[in-house]
């Protein structure tokens, strides 16, 4: 679904609207929907971790060039960056081999290779990076809730959903959302951010169903 970008809606707006539907559909999905209920087990959630790895190592790694462009620059905040959290929770879930122990899902190779592919590109950055980051503060609060109910993972497991640097969640994604809005993008680039965020709720539900095959 693509929606006319007009230039007095900000541009977080368009994206609300514009990944409603991709949204809805990925918080039903059948591997969310069952390990969010205590369906499944504590190696489903493992997976589930190593796969956010391979696409955070990627938006991550953009993020540098991203740094780099005058536009961009202040869209990348320290306090978001999840890589070394995830890493602490796979060695908590794993132990000390879990590089050797986690594997990486075609499908979210896929996803990864495509943050890689366009990461440098602002518009396309911005539509990664909200699609993530917003996600995390988002609903991945209500996740690490229902994790930590169902898989015992009170004690370590659950860093990635922990943001020691932003005491203040409601106040840090309006000030997030000012600084989409604030980028100075062109209509076409615009656009460009609606459907690259758009494509990346598609490429992440792709991974839940991967996942979901595996232990559903």
């Amino acid at each position: 679904m693509s929606l006319p970008v007009e230039d007095d809606v900000p541009l977080s707006a368009l994206l609300r609207e514009g990944t409603r539907t991709d949204h809805a559909a990925a918080e039903t999905e059948r591997f969310i929907e069952q390990l969010m209920s205590g369906a499944l087990t504590r190696a489903a959630y493992a997976d589930l971790a190593a796969q956010q790895l391979a696409v955070y190592e990627a938006l991550e790694a953009a993020s540098t060039d991203v740094r780099a462009d005058d536009r961009g620059a202040g869209l990348v905040f320290d306090e978001l960056t999840r890589v070394p959290a995830i890493e602490r929770d796979l060695a908590f879930l794993y132990g000390p081999s879990w590089r050797e122990e986690i594997r990486i899902l075609p499908a979210t190779r896929e996803y990864a290779d495509r943050v890689r592919e366009v990461g440098g590109s602002l518009p396309h950055y911005a539509a990664h990076a909200y699609t993530r980051y917003l996600g995390d503060l988002s609903g991945g609060q209500i996740v690490k809730r229902m994790i930590e109910r169902h898989y015992g993972l009170a004690d370590g497991g659950l860093a990635f959903y922990t943001f020691p640097d932003i005491p203040k969640v409601k106040v840090f994604k309006d000030a997030y959302r000012d600084r989409l809005d604030q980028l100075a993008l062109g209509p076409d680039e615009v656009a460009a951010t609606v459907s690259e965020a758009q494509l990346a709720f598609r490429l992440n539900r792709a991974v839940f169903s991967a996942l979901a095959e595996v232990h559903c």
